[in-house]
């Protein structure tokens, strides 16, 4: 049987790019998939534009009701979701035709043994044992925006926050791109819940998973293209690298490797979405919920949300 995987693409008024992403994320060779835009809160014509997408049986909306961030965004993805697997696609990434559904054969391969010449004891994981793999990365070419190209390729260290030792000779120091295009198993957000409200959200999600000791799988084709413009979050001056937010962010993540060093463990990240009740969703019988770690407050907020599409309060006009 083929894997239920939902493709997540949080989106912020990049309305010129959305529509090119939205088909080629439709256009994975993977046959049992779901696209979820998740708009937050778009002011310029995404919601128009993905108009067209309403009826796809493959396709669903939620539109949120004011800009909340990436985070927030990818959290109410994940908190809405009951497929097998998980990825996240940006509005300005170009996927290879076949990059879902080589994660997913990754993912879910049977027999993958622990070799005992490892120290896997280390991530709590019996020698000799067979292991589910939690999440899948890939390789993919990052496009600048003064045209250069650069492969994404990490033979190196992929935990620089652990070990930035092993980082000298890196084209473009950090590994943390891997993330946002990874396959993500459901019970990886079950154990550890979601990403963390900051703009550093991939790099600690990354930190999390490897100190957690989640088996991990990569693919070493470049599958994705990711194409980075002027008013990325990783260009824009308020969110670049070398941003005040962007430092500020940094720093907390460090402080959490800091805290695992001390102690030995990885505190998990509850999704926490107290507000769902503005959100306009495209199709109703396409909402699913989730059995991720979540707050309180944040499943009631989905069975209140779930109690308005039942009576045709939040569904899009047709």
């Amino acid at each position: 049987m083929v894997k239920y995987v939902d493709v997540i693409i949080p989106t912020f008024n990049r309305a010129q790019l959305i529509e090119p992403a939205v088909k080629a994320a439709l256009d994975q060779s993977h046959s049992n998939k779901r696209v979820v835009v998740i708009d937050d809160g778009s002011t310029d014509q995404t919601r128009n534009i993905l108009s067209s997408f309403f009826d796809h049986p493959d396709f669903l909306y939620i539109g949120l009701p004011s800009n909340v961030g990436t985070a927030f965004a990818k959290n109410v993805g994940i908190a809405l979701s009951d497929a097998s697997a998980l990825t996240f696609h940006d509005s300005d990434d170009r996927p290879h035709v076949d990059k879902v559904l080589l994660q997913s054969r990754a993912l879910f391969q049977p027999d993958v043994g622990a070799d005992p010449c490892l120290n896997w004891a280390l991530a709590g994981h019996a020698p000799g044992s067979f292991l589910d793999i939690s999440w899948v990365l890939t390789h993919h070419t990052l496009i600048l925006p003064d045209g250069r190209r650069v492969d994404i390729r990490r033979d190196l260290s992929l935990l620089d926050d652990v070990f930035p030792n092993l980082q000298l000779g890196s084209t473009v120091p950090g590994e943390w791109t891997h993330i946002n295009s990874g396959l993500f198993s459901k019970h990886v957000f079950t154990r550890l819940g979601g990403f963390s409200d900051c703009i550093e959200e991939d790099r600690e999600f990354r930190n999390r998973l490897i100190l957690s000791g989640e088996p991990l799988w990569i693919v070493p084709e470049p599958l994705l293209t990711k194409i980075e413009t002027a008013d990325s979050l990783t260009q824009s001056a308020a969110s670049d690298y070398d941003s005040a937010r962007r430092k500020s962010d940094r720093t907390k993540v460090w402080r959490k490797v800091e805290a695992w060093r001390a102690t030995g463990k990885v505190k998990p990240e509850p999704i926490d979405l107290p507000s769902l009740e503005g959100a306009f969703v495209s199709r109703a019988e396409s909402l699913k919920a989730s059995n991720a770690l979540m707050t309180d407050t944040t499943r009631e907020a989905i069975h209140r949300l779930a109690a308005r599409i039942m009576n045709g309060n939040c569904v899009a006009a047709q």
